[in-house]
């Protein structure tokens, strides 16, 4: 028989942390504060109809309203998120080294029909080393995460065997499938790259390289049409979204920042 710590070294990264942030999204199970050894029962945190804006928060605060602190796994250091007045406006400022953890927030299902993600993010340097189609290497500075509902039923014997996996370590189901979009090192901007493991989480580039390096970059993402191309089928509500800025598997370092992140209809 095999030990939930054993089964959890089986999945490479983006599986272990879409486990993670599901925990935060979706179950009872605890949730853990940075700061603090307490913990909250993810029952006791209410769903979100709109994403809290970093602007309109108090610069200083460790966390954000809203947003729910997680862990990549018990064993790695955590990237330091801190709200910081930065270029005359509050915006979440994110250290890592050699470290991946996150932020994630439960929102109340919408449907994903017309609904656009738009955000601002800044990466002040890249991770040299790193290589999302590269599992061993798979580190950004940047990454925004939205999950969805669906229909599990119709999924493959492998992605069920995946999900059932899932539910063994968390107690809980995967959703049914995530998009996370990324500035990636090597990759060239809107690739999808598809994680090894499992079809069901599906990688956007939206920056890469160097360039814009240093710069405000604001996106716009139809979320509907996104799904569409990533995945041939119509897009499930939404669920919940989370960022993360990870350095771990490159053992290097970096400094991002991510101001608002909204999800608006067109």
């Amino acid at each position: 028989m095999y030990s939930v710590s054993t089964i959890w070294t089986c999945f490479d990264k983006p599986i272990r942390f879409l486990l993670i942030v599901l925990m935060m999204l979706i179950s009872a199970c605890a949730s853990v504060n940075e700061d603090s050894s307490s913990s909250t029962p993810a029952e006791a945190l209410p769903t979100q109809e709109n994403l809290p804006k970093f602007s309109n928060q108090s610069s200083g605060a460790t966390m954000p309203t809203g947003w729910t602190f997680y862990r990549i796994a018990p064993f790695k250091k955590n990237t330091v998120y801190h709200l910081e007045k930065y270029q005359g406006r509050t915006v979440l400022s994110a250290s890592s080294k050699t470290a991946a953890s996150g932020l994630a927030i439960k929102l109340v299902p919408r449907s994903a029909q017309n609904l656009w993600l738009r955000w601002e993010w800044k990466a002040t340097g890249m991770i040299p080393a790193a290589d999302n189609a590269d599992q061993q290497n798979d580190d950004a500075p940047l990454r925004i995460m939205v999950a969805f509902d669906g229909n599990k039923s119709k999924l493959s014997l492998k992605e069920k065997m995946n999900f059932e996996l899932a539910n063994l370590i968390s107690g809980q189901e995967m959703p049914y499938a995530t998009l996370m979009y990324i500035w990636s090192g090597k990759t060239p901007v809107d690739t999808t790259l598809d994680n090894p493991r499992t079809t069901r989480v599906k990688m956007i580039v939206v920056d890469s390289g160097q360039e814009h390096i240093g710069e405000w970059r604001l996106h716009e993402r139809d979320l509907s049409a996104d799904y569409q191309k990533a995945y041939g089928e119509a897009a499930g509500k939404v669920i919940g979204i989370a960022l993360l800025t990870d350095t771990d598997n490159t053992q290097s370092e970096t400094r991002a920042y991510y101001g608002d992140i909204e999800l608006i209809r067109k």
